[in-house]
């Protein structure tokens, strides 16, 4: 495989850290293009993987003879500048380089730009979310076309006859959730139950800055990314009445995590395994899907106070003579978790709840994926929300790389067998737990 990671962000760089220790001689991943808005990221991270060994705790499917370091030379990485929303100067790229398969780890609302760049160019491609586009005066309730202009992952998989044609893959929403919980849900529906009813997907933890200030405000992941979904309205789905969109923090609800996480209060945001679930998993008798996220009391009021200010708008406004978009400005000001996530100590709890029937029997199960922060900053030199993201994607491209995962058209994890992935995990590290509820 010759991939060009677009986007050298926390999650980016921890994709190529797992990928050199998972392929320490380049016996698949034969080259990396590293591509960033900014070229000195790009070349931060290229020297952050020159530096770093990737053999601890290292693991292989590979044969003996395969990891034979004589056998092939190491993944060769190179970085370049690259304006994402400049179709042209991608495609340029990709074809410049060899490019095979494109890693999209860039900031949603350039995805589709990303998308189309690779399908142009003829090679395949990976992400982590989709973009979607909210109107303006949402009118909540039955159906996404009430309250989006374009609703997650439909840009996409409106693609997937093109994509089939053209003989490349395209699989979206490949990372801890949407991504690793994706698999979690489809291993369920083939291994644990005769007729899998509900998935709910449940994202929380024990994350806590010792000694922060009563007005502190941690925001555990992108800042831009974090006013979009969570203050987009938010979607679940059932068979009886399709997709139901609400405003946000809707479907507040108590969920006991397993220890050491305990309680966590969460709320309903805007994901795509509300859609992907049941593109995929009706079949198995799918009857309802739905994301809830932890979010502390204030990160809440401060995400309520920006909306109600209009500071999430991606709209231009002008300022003193000057152009600027309230978002971006919100997104710069904002304490970034790159710079908080050493002080964090905790971890995360991400899984899916499933419930369904087995042998004529009602069964309950949550399958996580636990992470704490210490180890991600000891292992990985990043928050563990990064971290879990990007190991969670970095294990979907070795599938792909290695021809394990192969298909033509748009997908999303659950298209694909479980099992591979699921085996993946236990090699790699990437620790996961079935509790029976």
């Amino acid at each position: 495989m010759r991939m060009m990671l677009a986007g050298a962000g926390a999650v980016g760089e921890c994709i190529l850290k797992v990928l050199k220790r998972r392929d320490p001689n380049g016996i698949w991943l034969k080259y990396v293009l590293i591509a960033d808005y900014s070229e000195d990221r790009a070349r931060e991270v290229q020297e952050h993987l020159k530096n770093w060994t990737g053999k601890e705790e290292s693991s292989s499917t590979l044969k003996p003879e395969e990891q034979n370091p004589k056998a092939a030379a190491a993944t060769v990485y190179r970085a370049v500048r690259v304006d994402a929303r400049q179709k042209a100067e991608l495609v340029k790229l990709i074809q410049e380089h060899h490019i095979d398969f494109v890693m999209d780890a860039a900031a949603p609302f350039v995805s589709n730009y990303i998308f189309d760049a690779a399908y142009e160019a003829g090679a395949s491609y990976g992400s982590m979310g989709t973009w979607s586009v909210p109107k303006e005066h949402p009118d909540f309730g039955i159906g996404f076309e009430g309250s989006y202009l374009e609703p997650m992952t439909k840009y996409n998989f409106d693609r997937h006859e093109q994509w089939k044609e053209k003989g490349l893959t395209a699989c979206i929403c490949l990372g801890i959730d949407p991504g690793v919980v994706n698999v979690f849900a489809k291993y369920a529906a083939e291994y644990l139950f005769d007729e899998l009813w509900e998935v709910h997907v449940k994202d929380g933890g024990n994350l806590k800055v010792p000694g922060a200030g009563k007005d502190e405000v941690q925001f555990g992941f992108n800042v831009w990314t974090v006013l979009d979904e969570v203050m987009n309205p938010n979607a679940e789905w059932s068979l009886e009445e399709g997709f139901r969109i609400e405003d946000a923090f809707a479907g507040e609800e108590e969920f006991w995590l397993p220890k050491p996480f305990g309680i966590n209060r969460l709320v309903k945001v805007e994901h795509e395994e509300v859609v992907t679930l049941p593109r995929y998993l009706k079949k198995y008798g799918l009857k309802k899907a739905s994301f809830k996220i932890a979010l502390d009391d204030r990160l809440l009021n401060a995400l309520k106070v920006i909306n109600a200010l209009g500071l999430r708008s991606t709209r231009p406004i002008e300022v003193d003579g000057v152009c600027v978009i309230p978002r971006d400005v919100v997104a710069a000001c904002a304490p970034q978790p790159k710079d908080t996530g050493a002080r964090m100590i905790g971890g995360m709890c991400v899984g899916v709840h499933c419930i369904g029937i087995k042998d004529g029997e009602r069964k309950e199960y949550f399958i996580y994926q636990p992470f704490d922060n210490q180890e991600s900053i000891k292992n990985w030199g990043m928050q563990a929300v990064a971290a879990q993201t990007g190991f969670g994607a970095a294990l979907g491209i070795e599938l792909l790389g290695r021809g394990i995962w192969k298909a033509a058209g748009v997908f999303s994890p659950e298209y694909f067998p479980s099992k591979p992935y699921m085996e993946l995990m236990k090699e790699a590290g990437l620790e996961y737990r079935i509790e029976e509820r």
